[in-house]
């Protein structure tokens, strides 16, 4: 079948491979339509690597994706042929400890595409299991079910911050995620969530929904912002997706006593932790590994109109142009949010 093969760092080739393709009772074939181009399938191409996952063979990248259903295993009733769905890219054994709890996204023996040595979904069909996908409302576009999973993410990052109605937040990183996390928090229940980065065109993208009030910290102080729209008192949830270093020495100056931090980006650095400053106002720590339990809300709140996914969508590329898609990701430019690849 054809796919967008990562041979090894830096070098990608659209071409023939082998993939499994015999299809389980449980599973379901399904037509790939459209594929965003995701921040760690670009980090595979230009590094080979994230942290423990190195890629040590050949594999086919991308992980966000919708489809429609062209073949049904025996045991799914669920689906029908023709179905338009978006599916959840990692797989996790539902009988382990970590399922039981309700934490499958941490299951041990979990696979996820396009993660070492998994291959991805970039390739005109794939065959996935009928639990993890997911029916889109017939308005909800195949372009915005691709954007499920990094919503989805948001979604995990909103949930484990507990918000109640009114609450302020702060999201420091303006990339792709960051804004999904404001959005999430938004609908979540927050009155505002401020924004920060010094990409300026980002802060721009971000800045068109209402709610959101982006803040550029190279011509702002950030704790003064925080200052003014909390009358002094602190944000009461951070989230911090930027993963960087540089944020953790005073991000738990911003937030109010009581408060919670919910770290989402994943620092490459090692960081400075002021664990004083987060004792003394009895700072809640949470943290965010992909999400569990929380795709088919993120699809109902894209169909009811309150989240609206599609002004980030910067270009989207044909299937046979995907490698020009994964340079231009490559190029990180500041005007772009969300590549896609279109197949079908």
């Amino acid at each position: 079948m054809k796919a967008l093969v990562l041979e090894k760092k830096g070098v990608l080739s659209l071409r023939e491979i082998d993939l499994p393709s015999e299809l389980g009772a449980d599973d379901l074939r399904i037509a790939i339509h459209t594929v965003g181009v995701c921040g760690s399938d670009v980090h595979y191409y230009t590094h080979g690597a994230i942290g423990k996952f190195v890629v040590n063979a050949p594999m086919v990248l991308g992980h966000e994706a919708s489809g429609t259903i062209v073949e049904l295993g025996a045991n799914v009733k669920n689906f029908k042929v023709g179905n338009r769905v978006c599916m959840e890219p990692g797989v996790a054994n539902m009988n382990s400890r970590a399922a039981k709890m309700g934490l499958y996204n941490l299951d041990r023996d979990l696979t996820f595409w396009a993660t070492p040595p998994d291959h991805g979904c970039l390739t005109p069909h794939v065959v996935h299991p009928a639990a993890f996908t997911y029916k889109l409302p017939d308005h909800v576009s195949f372009a915005e079910g691709a954007m499920v999973e990094p919503f989805a993410v948001g979604m995990q990052a909103a949930t484990r911050a507990r918000i109640k109605p009114g609450d302020v937040a702060l999201v420091t990183g303006c990339g792709p995620i960051g804004i999904m996390v404001a959005l999430a928090a938004l609908a979540g229940g927050c009155a505002k969530v401020l924004i920060s980065d010094v990409s300026t065109p980002k802060l721009k993208i971000a800045g068109q929904y209402a709610g959101i009030i982006p803040v550029n910290i190279t011509h702002q102080k950030l704790e003064e912002v925080v200052g003014s729209q909390t009358d002094g008192w602190g944000v009461d949830v951070l989230f911090e997706a930027s993963g960087s270093a540089r944020v953790y020495p005073t991000m738990f100056d911003l937030v109010r006593p009581g408060g919670a931090v919910v770290i989402v980006g994943i620092p490459v650095d090692p960081v400075a932790f002021d664990v004083a400053a987060a004792m003394v106002n009895e700072l809640r720590i949470e943290t965010v590994f992909r999400y569990a339990n929380v795709y088919d809300r993120a699809i109902d709140l894209i169909a009811s109109g309150k989240v609206d996914l599609k002004p980030l969508i910067s270009e989207t590329f044909a299937f046979d142009d995907s490698i020009k898609a994964f340079e231009r990701a490559a190029e990180g430019r500041q005007t772009d949010v969300k590549l896609q690849i279109k197949l079908g």
